[in-house]
């Protein structure tokens, strides 16, 4: 079982394309921090807002979970998996390179390092780069 640490605290250190964040989006944010808060004694921070308001916690290997509301009347939810990256722009033009569209270039959220989106095979694919 995984140990959940709470309130973002960075407990461990996620391996090179390890699961680094999940998100969940969701018209159900509440509900459903409230489910995995009673079913597993998760521990979320509050609404976050570099997270698109997601309540998130932290794994005791340094993996955020988060779970928000769409941002956009247009999202549908999702479950998607960031991935841990040493060098988001190579990791970005390799993706490109290999077929990927990319849907949302790499992004700083300030003392969490910076994302980016890019669609293959149907899916919505993340990668992260931490500080």
């Amino acid at each position: 079982m995984i140990e959940n640490q709470g309130n973002g605290e960075i407990a461990g250190t996620v391996p090179e394309h390890g699961i680094q964040y999940l998100e969940i989006v969701t018209p159900e944010a509440e509900a459903l921090r409230d489910f995995y808060s009673q079913s597993y004694g998760w521990v979320f921070s509050e609404a976050t807002p570099e997270f698109g308001n997601a309540f998130f916690t932290t794994q005791s290997n340094g993996s955020l979970w988060g779970i928000r509301v769409p941002l956009r009347e247009s999202e549908e939810p999702i479950i998607r998996i960031y991935l841990r990256v040493s060098d988001i722009e190579k990791s970005v033009r390799r993706a490109e390179d290999l077929g990927a569209t990319i849907a949302l270039e790499p992004t700083e959220i300030p003392g969490r390092g910076e994302f980016a989106i890019y669609l293959l095979g149907g899916i919505e694919h993340g990668i992260w780069q931490i500080p």
